[in-house]
């Protein structure tokens, strides 16, 4: 036990090399940028002062999103989700598959739970010993159930979800426009290095180093960015998009979509003045989300717990898996 203890310590510390990756090529960003090449090569003051300012705000705004991003906790499920030490009791002393099934369904009966399992079962986790809500799944790295999963980010050590979505938006957002901004800022120093045009040894080594790290990231973050914005477009997690959520009547990968303005709102909230900020304002309580009807409303409320649920279409789409180094999705967060 003390071995695997260890071995558990081991590996929590391990999992914050990310991060401090990260924190490091931020940190050195800041003072290749700032230091080497508005305060030892700018000449005109106007420039430093308008170029300082800029990459202040810019990076501060990274700096605060990328902060919330990793240290905002998952939500995890309210108790009316997990069982009751009579219903546990009730469930471990059946003998069989079928009534242990029929337990959890008499007791979903009365919760919010429109999603199943691939076999048309009650999502029911094991380890929490809960019920599990609607776009909720289990993840195995940070051994909980998370509210509206989006997938387990290694580079913020944390799961994306519900708590902290909109918070890794704005970390995408605001990473992109800082590398941006280095890039037009750069650039003519950049190309001066390319011709020939002595520059400090000191100053070549970051400018270049600036401008291709910056590329890099403004490629990756674009492909990236690009993503997450169609999927709030479409109402989706990336482990939906993967793996189409199971209803009563079968898969349906669009079944939350409710149209462009409530699909934002339920990221960002209903107050637009709060949507750059990293500050939560996102909609409901990442439980119960309202579904896609026949006769859609500009404000969809969510269905009762007992409705049979009807839609005009069932489309199953299977996307291209995109291999991506910002973005890590467990198989066990995958499984309903």
């Amino acid at each position: 036990m003390a071995v695997r203890g260890a071995l558990r310590r081991c590996v929590r510390l391990l999992s914050w090399v990310p991060v401090l990756v990260v924190t490091a090529a931020a940190l050195w960003s800041y003072y290749a940028y700032v230091v080497q090449l508005c305060l030892t090569t700018l000449n005109s003051t106007a420039e430093k002062v308008a170029y300082l300012a800029m990459f202040h705000v810019c990076f501060g705004m990274f700096s605060w999103a990328f902060w919330r991003s990793v240290f905002t906790a998952p939500s995890s499920p309210s108790k009316e989700f997990q069982l009751s030490s009579t219903d546990k009791q009730r469930y471990a002393q059946q003998d069989t598959l079928q009534a242990r099934r029929r337990i959890l369904v008499e007791i979903s009966q009365e919760l919010p739970v429109h999603t199943r399992s691939a076999s048309g079962e009650i999502r029911f986790c094991h380890q929490c010993q809960l019920i599990k809500p609607d776009r909720c799944h289990h993840c195995s790295a940070c051994q909980t159930c998370v509210l509206k999963m989006d997938h387990h980010c290694p580079w913020l050590n944390n799961c994306v979800g519900f708590s902290n979505y909109k918070f890794f938006l704005l970390f995408l957002t605001f990473s992109l426009l800082c590398c941006s901004f280095i890039i037009a800022t750069v650039s003519p120093y950049f190309i001066r290095l390319w011709l020939g045009e002595y520059l400090s040894s000191s100053v070549k080594l970051h400018v270049l180093f600036l401008m291709l790290v910056s590329l890099m990231f403004f490629i990756t973050l674009s492909f990236l960015l690009g993503i997450h914005c169609w999927l709030v477009t479409k109402n989706r997690t990336t482990a939906e998009w993967l793996s189409a959520p199971f209803f009563r009547h079968g898969p349906d990968q669009g079944a939350f979509d409710v149209g462009l303005k409530q699909n934002v709102r339920q990221v960002f909230g209903p107050q637009r003045r709060l949507w750059l900020l990293p500050v939560f304002s996102s909609h409901g309580d990442g439980q119960v989300f309202p579904l896609r009807r026949r006769a859609a409303s500009d404000t969809p409320q969510a269905l009762p717990s007992n409705t049979t649920y009807v839609d005009e279409e069932v489309k199953v789409m299977v996307p291209e898996v995109i291999h991506d180094c910002s973005v890590s999705v467990t198989v066990e967060s995958l499984i309903p």
